[in-house]
């Protein structure tokens, strides 16, 4: 389970970051960056907050809806259009530094999910796996896929036939077979290659 033992480490003001959403089809990816408040932290998040993809749906939103409460958090995304033009790799980079930005307030230290860092104004210290060792990335991880998975649902309202409320934009076999049918969105990532070969030329 993560901790707080990485934020006590540097002390000062540390941020997480972790990004949602590097392999999907279609969307967006976002990024968040989180500051804990540890005085305000509720046992609730101490001892329930992990890495997302371990977690379910609803105590995921459970949880996004008590950090705002006990944190700073700033979110990032680059989209589709930016995906294609920069590539995946750096278009969560600048995801990433966009929430570092939108947290409004300078960090001594960033704590980044993955082996390589962002371009920060901070010092970075990149945690593979982090958001299973540092709570502060945990949460980071927790609310950026709770954001990422509302923006895919709100574009499934207008492309039902990709069942993105379902699978955020991930090629599963209901959306390839969609894409197969009807073709690419304007928000399908056109330089991924289960997209790219049904793009008209």
């Amino acid at each position: 389970m993560p901790d707080l033992a990485l934020e006590s480490e540097l002390g000062g003001i540390v941020c997480g970051i972790d990004e949602v959403g590097r392999g999907p089809l279609a969307g967006p990816v976002v990024a968040a960056a989180v500051i804990l408040d540890v005085a305000r932290l509720p046992a609730s998040l101490l001892t329930r907050l992990d890495d997302s993809k371990k977690l379910s749906k609803r105590l995921r939103e459970e949880l996004a809806e008590l950090v705002p409460a006990c944190a700073t958090i700033g979110f990032g995304e680059a989209n589709v259009a930016e995906i294609d033009h920069l590539n995946i790799l750096q278009a969560t980079f600048l995801a990433m530094a966009r929430a570092y930005d939108a947290l409004g307030r300078a960090c001594g230290h960033a704590l980044v999910d993955g082996n390589r860092p962002p371009r920060l104004p901070c010092p970075i210290r990149c945690v593979v796996g982090g958001d299973g060792v540092s709570l502060s990335i945990a949460a980071a991880s927790v609310v950026a896929k709770v954001r990422r998975d509302r923006v895919m649902a709100e574009l499934a309202q207008a492309h039902p036939q990709f069942g993105w409320e379902r699978n955020a934009g991930y090629g599963t076999a209901e959306h390839l077979a969609a894409l197969k049918h009807f073709g690419p969105t304007p928000h399908h990532r056109r330089s991924f290659a289960p997209v790219a070969q049904y793009v008209l030329l």
